[in-house]
């Protein structure tokens, strides 16, 4: 029997330190927090894996590392995420085809997000700016510039029902058609500790992260609509931090836009993650919600359910469900804008208790257990049509 190499002890060490900040998070309350971190963390060791294993310079490809089972970065439950990483100096061909979502992007950033910055967005277009054939088909090319490390696409859905995915490739000019270099004891080894490094950073990062931006802002706020630093160039967003009581909920108002393809809120968890968006209703975008006859969308946060039918508590069409968590990041996005956005076109923020929200919003409908059910049903099926792990 031959002896160990060693190699993951790198990693082995980076899995009990990851456990450590994830069981001593600052934000824990409850059994249920750091339940949700222990999964958190098993999302992260996946990525970290994926990051170090499935990339390659050489021999570049599309990876998809944030889905619903690898959280991170208050990721959107409306796009799919693909990453390539680059090397200065070396020419690519994007080549796919455009499906049907309301927006696909694309952006170059220099660096990584880590505890102390976040990384440098040194090109963002969206696909009004590619060349698309009657089939959808389009290729363009690109030399990666001075400092860019990573080409980001977002793929984003406004009606999950109806919008399809497209498809997506990338080649590196001077290696494509050759064979990938053979695995050496020296390249599984640095493989091991990227994987190592890239798993303890990613949880110092993302811990860090909601301290640049949403939690600069008072608690129950949310911010005038601005462009999305290190974001798209047709990106605007709104962001900030709810802390309710189990019987409190948060009536967020906001203009539906028609001046933009994709217009969406979301509630995320203090591990800066999207929530159970599969199964809960915790985020919606202006396809899925309603709007009142003066064209505002109220949606609802809380934990109860905010409406009335037949004199006791029911789910409603704009309710985003809490899931347990008494506090968590908001953050509302508008993509492929056609002009800026004012404060007219932001939120505005009331709290209230869950038994008053009935009244101060008298447009809204309850929900039957069953039709709640129905358009939970449809969102899983949804993500199932959608998503790849």
């Amino acid at each position: 029997m031959s002896a160990s190499l060693g190699l993951t002890g790198p990693l082995q060490a980076a899995i009990a330190e990851a456990e450590e900040l994830i069981a001593n998070a600052p934000f824990i309350r409850i059994e249920a927090d750091r339940l949700e971190g222990y999964d958190y963390l098993a999302g992260r060791i996946r990525m970290a894996l994926q990051t170090a294993f499935d990339y390659d310079l050489e021999q570049p490809l599309f990876i998809n590392p944030t889905h619903q089972f690898s959280r991170q970065g208050l990721d959107n439950p409306d796009a799919v995420y693909f990453h390539a990483y680059l090397r200065e100096g070396v020419s690519y061909v994007i080549k796919g085809r455009r499906g049907t979502s309301a927006d696909l992007s694309f952006q170059v950033m220099g660096g990584t997000y880590s505890a102390d910055s976040a990384a440098t967005s040194l090109m963002a277009f969206d696909d009004r700016e590619l060349s698309i054939d009657d089939d959808g088909g389009f290729s363009f090319a690109y030399t990666a510039e001075p400092g860019a490390k990573t080409l980001i696409v977002r793929e984003v859905f406004n009606d999950w029902d109806t919008e399809t995915r497209g498809t997506l490739t990338i080649e590196r000019v001077d290696t494509v058609g050759r064979a990938r270099r053979p695995l050496s004891e020296e390249v599984l080894r640095k493989r091991y500790e990227v994987a190592a490094r890239s798993l303890v950073g990613s949880i110092q990062t993302w811990f860090a992260f909601p301290h640049f931006f949403q939690y600069q802002e008072p608690a129950n706020t949310l911010t005038v609509p601005a462009s999305t630093p290190g974001g798209l160039s047709s990106q605007f967003s709104s962001i900030g931090h709810y802390e309710l009581a189990e019987d409190e909920a948060m009536i967020v108002s906001v203009p539906r836009c028609d001046d933009c393809t994709y217009q969406a809120i979301q509630i995320g968890s203090d591990w800066y993650a999207s929530t159970d968006y599969e199964t809960h209703q915790t985020s919606l975008t202006k396809a899925q919600a309603s709007a009142d006859d003066d064209g505002v969308m109220r949606f609802v946060i809380s934990e109860r359910p905010p409406a009335l039918l037949d004199g006791a508590p029911a789910p409603a069409a704009n309710w985003l469900e809490t899931t347990g968590h008494r506090t968590g990041p908001i953050m509302l996005r508008w993509q492929q804008l056609s002009r800026a956005l004012t404060a007219e076109d932001g939120p505005s923020v009331d709290v209230v208790p869950v038994a008053e929200v009935a009244k101060r919003l008298p447009g809204l409908v309850g929900l039957s257990a069953e039709q709640y059910a129905e358009r939970i049903a449809a969102r899983q099926r949804a993500v199932a049509r959608r998503m790849i792990s």
